[in-house]
């Protein structure tokens, strides 16, 4: 599992890239909060201008530091009742289902008996899975933070799906992948989940370690759609 990464100041983030993550966690934090620099951060920047010439066709940012928890329990048993009970909704129990909020908490079928519980609405805090773990003490089933695993990349726009659909194995035509589906799949060489989030938009979560190859992959995907039809400067090295 990958770690967090940390830079020592707090003042070696660009203006972009503080605030594009000041406005996912909030305001206030303190301390170590101060030093977190989410896997994607340092192409904050490049997303920015990419998205405003991509218009209303395209646009793609981080979602930090996002709330992901891995959900393990056979379904009916008495660890699914405990986490349905602990979470407030319903685990999903087919391939593709996601149940909950998606502007908020929200929870991801991964496999019959796992699953990940996500909450975009906030920053990931210590401490995360404690009532869950309580719920579970004595029961065979599992919840574990997985914050730091993953990031999440939210690609939009009326041409993101035609982006996904250039490197996607998976059938993403609504008829097969509609709002509110999501699956395990993989885009070019990177295993990912994609989750179809709202109308024109989608959440692609790579794992930390794969941060960097997938915004510069999705930025070459978005560059046809782009205004001048040429990627930001400084993009042209990485994913080919």
């Amino acid at each position: 599992m990958a770690d967090t990464t940390y830079s020592t100041p707090a003042t070696a983030q660009s203006p972009s890239t503080a605030e594009t993550q000041a406005a996912h966690t909030g305001t206030g934090s303190s301390g170590l909060d101060d030093l977190r620099v989410s896997p994607a951060a340092h192409l904050a920047g490049l997303m920015s201008e990419a998205s405003a010439a991509g218009g209303r066709s395209v646009g793609l940012r981080e979602l930090p530091f996002t709330v992901q928890i891995g959900l393990r329990a056979q379904p009916d048993s008495a660890s699914w009742t405990s986490l349905e009970d602990t979470f407030g909704l319903s685990l999903p129990r087919t391939v593709g289902e996601v149940t909950g909020d998606p502007a908020a908490q929200h929870v991801l079928w991964l496999s019959p008996d796992e699953f990940l519980a996500v909450d975009v609405s906030r920053c990931q805090q210590p401490g995360e899975t404690i009532v869950a773990e309580a719920g579970l003490e004595g029961l065979p089933g599992q919840a574990v933070d997985l914050s730091a695993n993953r990031t999440i990349l939210e690609l939009t726009g009326k041409k993101a799906r035609e982006v996904l659909e250039k490197s996607c194995r998976a059938d993403l035509h609504p008829r097969a992948f509609g709002i509110g589906s999501a699956i395990v799949t993989a885009l070019g060489p990177v295993p990912v989940i994609l989750h179809h989030s709202g109308e024109d938009t989608y959440r692609v979560y790579p794992r930390a370690s794969f941060a960097d190859f997938t915004v510069r992959w999705l930025l070459d995907g978005m560059a046809e759609f782009l205004a001048d039809g040429q990627m930001p400067e400084g993009e042209a090295e990485g994913a080919g």
